[in-house]
C-alpha cells in the first residue's frame, strides 16, 4: 500500500491553491517531463463546441487564487474566450501520479504585466509574435518564414534566421504587439487527484464564487471542499 503522506492531506486543507502551487513547484524542480508547466486548456465557441490545446503555465498564483498563461489575443482561444469568458486547465504529471484540474473565469491581465514578461522572452521569440497571426491560414512554411522576416524588417531587427545565435541580445527594442499578452483563469472549481492502489484513487474537489464588484474587479468567497470517490 502507498503510505497515506503520498495521498491528500486529512482533514482536507481548506485553501487549495497553495497545494496546487506547491504540486507545479516540485513538478519544476523534479524534472518529471521536458514541459513540467504544461496544461491542456479547454474553452468553448459561440455554439457551445468545445476545442482544447497545450498552452505553457507560467505562474499559479496563491492569493487571490488564479493561474498566468499568454496567448495572441486573435487566435481561437483568444477569440472563444472573449466571447465566452469561462475555461477549464488540466495538469497530468505521470511520474508524480498527480492531476490537476482548475475552471473558472478568464480576465486579461495588466497590461504592464503583460509587458513585464513580453519584454524577458527571448528576442526572436519577440518577432515572432508580431509575425503570426495565429490560427490563420498561411500558404506554406515558406509564406510564414517571409512574415518572420518581414516583421524583423519592419521592426529594424536582425533576420532572425541568420543572426548568431548567441545569448547576447541585439540592441533594439521589440514592444510588446497589443493582440499579444497574459490571461488569469480564476480558479471557481479545483480538484485534486491522487493515484492510488488498485484504481483507488484520491480525490478532492473545492468550489468557491467569484462576483465582480462594481468596478468589475472579481471578489472570491470562502472554498468549500469535499472528498469524492475515484
Amino acid at each position: 500500500m502507498k503510505p497515506l503522506a503520498h495521498m491528500l492531506p486529512d482533514p482536507l486543507p481548506a485553501d487549495p491553491m497553495p497545494l496546487a502551487a506547491t504540486w507545479l513547484s516540485q513538478a519544476w524542480d523534479e524534472q518529471v517531463q521536458p514541459n513540467p508547466n504544461a496544461m491542456v486548456l479547454a474553452t468553448a465557441d459561440t455554439t457551445g463546441r468545445p476545442t482544447a490545446r497545450v498552452v505553457l503555465c507560467k505562474d499559479i498564483v496563491v492569493n487571490p487564487g488564479y493561474l498566468l498563461f499568454y496567448t495572441n489575443y486573435t487566435s481561437v482561444k483568444g477569440r472563444e474566450l472573449e466571447f465566452n469568458p469561462q475555461a477549464a486547465a488540466v495538469f497530468h504529471w505521470d511520474v508524480m501520479e498527480r492531476q490537476l484540474r482548475i475552471e473558472g473565469r478568464v480576465v486579461h491581465s495588466p497590461a504592464s504585466e503583460s509587458d513585464d514578461y513580453f519584454a524577458s522572452r527571448p528576442w526572436r521569440s519577440r518577432i515572432g509574435a508580431w509575425a503570426s497571426q495565429q490560427s490563420q491560414p498561411v500558404a506554406n512554411r515558406h509564406a510564414m518564414i517571409e512574415q518572420l522576416r518581414e516583421s524583423a524588417r519592419k521592426l529594424g531587427a536582425p533576420d532572425p534566421l541568420d543572426a548568431p545565435d548567441d545569448d547576447e541580445e541585439p540592441d533594439f527594442h521589440v514592444p510588446r504587439p497589443p493582440h499579444w499578452g497574459g490571461m488569469r483563469l480564476w480558479a471557481e472549481a479545483v480538484e485534486l487527484w491522487v493515484e492510488g492502489d488498485h484504481r483507488i484513487h484520491d480525490r478532492a474537489r473545492w468550489t468557491r464564487s467569484l462576483v465582480p464588484d462594481d468596478n468589475g474587479v472579481l471578489r472570491p468567497g470562502v472554498w468549500h471542499h469535499t472528498r469524492l470517490q475515484p
